[in-house]
C-alpha cells in the first residue's frame, strides 16, 4: 500500500480539478501553488498556509491600545538644508 493516498481526477470544461474531501480535507478559500513537472509530466499542488488575520493577532498584542501615545495632528516640520551640509 502507498505512503499517500492516490485518486484520478479529471479536468473539466473550465480547465478546474475537483478533488474529493476524502483526498485531501480542505475548505473554501484555501490556497495551493500549483506547479508543473514536465520531466514527471505531474501537476503537484501544496497548500500554502493562510494568512492570519489581523483580528486575531491585534487582539493577542501585549500594549492595550488605550495604553498607546496620542498621535501628533501636526504637520512635519520643515527642515532648511544648507548646501554644505551632507543629507
Amino acid at each position: 500500500m502507498r505512503d499517500y493516498p492516490t485518486m484520478i481526477v479529471t479536468l473539466d470544461a473550465k480547465r478546474r480539478f475537483n478533488i474529493p474531501a476524502k483526498l485531501a480535507p480542505a475548505s473554501p478559500g484555501d490556497q495551493f501553488d500549483a506547479t508543473f513537472d514536465a520531466e514527471e509530466d505531474a501537476v503537484i499542488l501544496r497548500r500554502v498556509k493562510r494568512k492570519r488575520n489581523w483580528l486575531e493577532v491585534w487582539k493577542k498584542c501585549p500594549v492595550p491600545m488605550d495604553d498607546l501615545p496620542p498621535r501628533s495632528r501636526e504637520l512635519p516640520k520643515k527642515v532648511k538644508l544648507s548646501a554644505g551640509e551632507p543629507v
